[in-house]
């Protein structure tokens, strides 16, 4: 089952990074030259559906969309988009005001993505799918559902095929958890929910989350059960083969991985992320590890794998955000900026 030979959508591994180019031109430009200098070649960006569809459906504001796509073109990059974020227009009536929540009709949010894939047809590289629906805070304040999401899935993979046929969808970037509550269902149980619903003819790629906690990234799963990485198979960055054992299970070898958000914090502050704080040296170091283990061990299955972050310009100490990224919201490199670009980018299939 999983000695089938892998579909190449990116080459293994890939090198992205997450940024946020959306409210100030000046700055987009600045960043998208820093992700340049790095030496990496996918940037990923957020769509919010809410900021290009939010007045009513089908009336769209492309402004933005448009300078994103222009100048990362200009730049030579290759653009990750990831599309979620609904207008309160398309929301369920039972269910409203919500931050991140699914639509009452998923057809609304595939007309979505389908309207995106065609307006940039050929120049977005690829589509993620949501984020993180095995979170009640990412779902609309409900229960994660991978029924509900695959059908979410089947809508927007289905448009943006229609519309763009060589672009490449992603699924949701799951979350590592091993919480099974109302709030939280573990990535592994809502991944084997989503194959249970048909999920794996809708996407191309499996997105996941891979955030190192407080293990170095060659630590085994196994080991991460130890109280002092955490107690949980999730706690190691390696988790990440905990879920291609399972795609593979499922008769989904053939395909690659994403990693759509992995870093290490340096969080002294919020007390739900200090516990697994690291200093700026390890930050680096680990970083720098994370992709050479890819390299060494995960190729062919391997995708791209973005960093987070180039900081937002208007993150402070405060948001949680500011701690994970790797350059400073004024610009100003952190050591694992540093280590990143001088980092040998080592892929297969390119």
């Amino acid at each position: 089952m999983g000695d089938e030979p892998v579909v190449m959508s990116f080459p293994s591994p890939d090198y992205g990074i997450h940024a946020f180019l959306w409210w100030k031109p000046d700055t987009a430009l600045r960043d998208l030259g820093l992700v340049n200098e790095m030496g990496f070649n996918w940037v990923k960006q957020k769509f919010p559906w809410r900021e290009i569809e939010g007045i009513e459906k089908g009336k769209f504001d492309w402004y933005r969309t448009d300078f994103i796509v222009d100048e990362a073109e200009k730049a030579g990059l290759k653009l990750l988009v990831r599309l979620d974020r609904q207008p309160f227009w398309s929301e369920p009536l039972d269910n409203q005001w919500q931050e991140n929540g699914p639509p009452g009709d998923p057809a609304d949010y595939g007309d979505f993505c389908g309207a995106v894939a065609g307006r940039y047809r050929g120049r977005i590289g690829a589509y993620q799918v949501w984020n993180e629906p095995n979170l009640s805070r990412e779902w609309g304040m409900r229960p994660p559902d991978p029924v509900a999401y695959t059908e979410l899935l089947k809508a927007c993979y289905t448009a943006i095929k229609a519309a763009d046929p060589d672009a490449i969808v992603i699924s949701a970037g799951l979350a590592p958890t091993g919480t099974d509550s109302p709030e939280a269902m573990p990535d592994a149980k809502f991944l084997q929910g989503m194959y249970d619903a048909g999920a794996a003819a809708y996407f191309d790629v499996l997105g996941l989350n891979a955030p190192g906690y407080k293990a170095p990234p060659e630590l085994a799963p196994a080991e991460a059960e130890a109280e002092e990485y955490g107690g949980g198979r999730w706690f190691a960055f390696r988790h990440v083969e905990d879920m291609r054992a399972l795609m593979v299970a499922n008769g989904d070898g053939h395909k690659q991985v994403a990693i759509l958000e992995m870093g290490w914090t340096l969080d002294q502050v919020n007390p739900d992320y200090a516990w697994f704080a690291v200093d700026e040296a390890t930050q680096a170091d680990y970083l720098v590890r994370a992709y050479q283990y890819a390299a060494e061990h995960w190729q062919p299955w391997m995708g791209v794998m973005v960093t987070i972050y180039i900081a937002d310009w208007e993150w402070t100490p405060e948001d949680e955000q500011w701690w994970w990224s790797i350059v400073l919201p004024d610009g100003t490199p952190r050591p694992a900026f540093d280590a990143l670009k001088a980092m040998e980018k080592v892929s297969e299939g390119e």
